[in-house]
């Protein structure tokens, strides 16, 4: 199966073609051709993203991007009347939400255009089990269920129980700010440019080096509660107080700001993952981490040691490439949701962006 996947939730523009055989439990995956765009020195003059700007901006690079990776592929951009030859797609994949309604309403307006000069169905794809089954690319693709997902991005804080291929039970939630929101907020408290979630960490990480003892302690929101919602705000709000008590924003003091931030940040997040392994995911045979917080090293290394107690789970992590978003990850869900359902390519129906669009629904 061919899939020509597109992406535009946020402020990355994304597209790319996948040839995927085999079984979705253990699909192999073959990346055709793949381009992205990333719109952030654009929005970093703005310290966030504008969601009208990147619309505009979505739709003068998709063009461009479906060019450059059709011909990464080999294939010669299709003429109007057809696929192009040698290029048989089975399927256009296509974001739907959730994320920046305007930004997604260009990934699918593209998507139903190209659709029809093709003659081929549009699937619309959830974002965030596009981050689900990003750890399905590279290496050994089998994917033993039921798992359990931390995810984890600038949107999106989530502890989700994966019973079966596209049956999800969301556990937890942050009842505020997303992990990855938080992040920004306090890169822009410390003078940090947009997007200030690397930042953060790269400054974390010096104060690791550095040895010193930081003599302070911010909370940990939410971390003795009997559920497994998350809370970021009162954190976030800890970090301001602690910056204007002080009153300084010499280097040394802004990197332990950061390394207690990341600290506590990133402390509840495994605190509430493991938790869930113990209770109500306990039946869990593997532990997603994904999106774009995934990638940070900090939560790489808590990850890897809380895996340790549970000898009988697999972790499950993206390529450093694909923690992020991109198009690769919504052709392997567009995959994963055309095996659930084979009707879904010959009952086209109206595609809406849905910018809360949850899990399951």
């Amino acid at each position: 199966m061919k899939i020509l996947s597109i992406e535009t939730s946020c402020d990355e523009t994304a597209v790319a073609l996948l040839e995927i055989t085999g079984e979705r439990e253990n699909p192999k995956i073959k990346i055709l051709g793949n381009s992205l765009f990333s719109q952030v020195a654009l929005h970093e003059q703005y310290g966030g993203v504008y969601p009208m700007l990147a619309k505009r901006e979505h739709e003068k690079n998709l063009p461009i991007l479906l060019e450059k990776t059709l011909t990464e592929a080999g294939f010669p951009l299709p003429a109007k009347g057809g696929a192009g030859e040698g290029l048989s797609v089975d399927l256009i994949a296509v974001t739907a939400g959730p994320g920046l309604e305007p930004a997604l309403w260009a990934g699918i307006t593209f998507a139903e255009e190209l659709g029809k000069k093709w003659g081929k169905p549009v699937v619309p794809v959830d974002h965030m089990e596009g981050h689900i089954w990003s750890v399905m690319y590279g290496g050994n693709s089998k994917l033993d269920l039921p798992a359990l997902a931390l995810l984890v991005s600038g949107g999106h804080t989530e502890l989700v129980l994966i019973k079966g291929f596209g049956q999800y039970e969301i556990l937890g939630h942050t009842v505020d700010d997303a992990v990855g929101e938080a992040f920004d907020k306090v890169a822009r408290m410390l003078g940090l440019t947009y997007p200030g979630g690397p930042k953060i960490s790269i400054l974390a990480q010096k104060s690791r080096e550095s040895g010193r003892e930081l003599n302070f302690k911010l909370p940990r929101p939410m971390i003795h509660s009997d559920n497994l919602n998350f809370s970021y705000s009162g954190l976030k709000t800890a970090v301001l107080y602690k910056i204007k008590a002080e009153g300084r924003s010499d280097d040394e003091f802004k990197e332990d700001v950061a390394r207690e931030f990341e600290n506590a940040a990133i402390e509840v997040l495994i605190s509430k993952t493991r938790k869930a392994l113990l209770d109500e995911a306990g039946e869990a045979k593997t532990l997603i981490v994904a999106g774009g917080v995934a990638a940070n090293a900090h939560l790489n290394a808590e990850v890897h040691k809380l895996i340790q107690e549970f000898p009988d789970l697999t972790l499950k992590l993206p390529e450093r490439s694909l923690a992020t978003d991109n198009a690769v990850m919504i052709g392997i869900a567009g995959f994963i949701r055309v095996q659930n359902d084979l009707d879904i390519l010959n009952t086209q129906s109206e595609i809406r962006a849905r910018g809360n669009l949850t899990l399951g629904s």
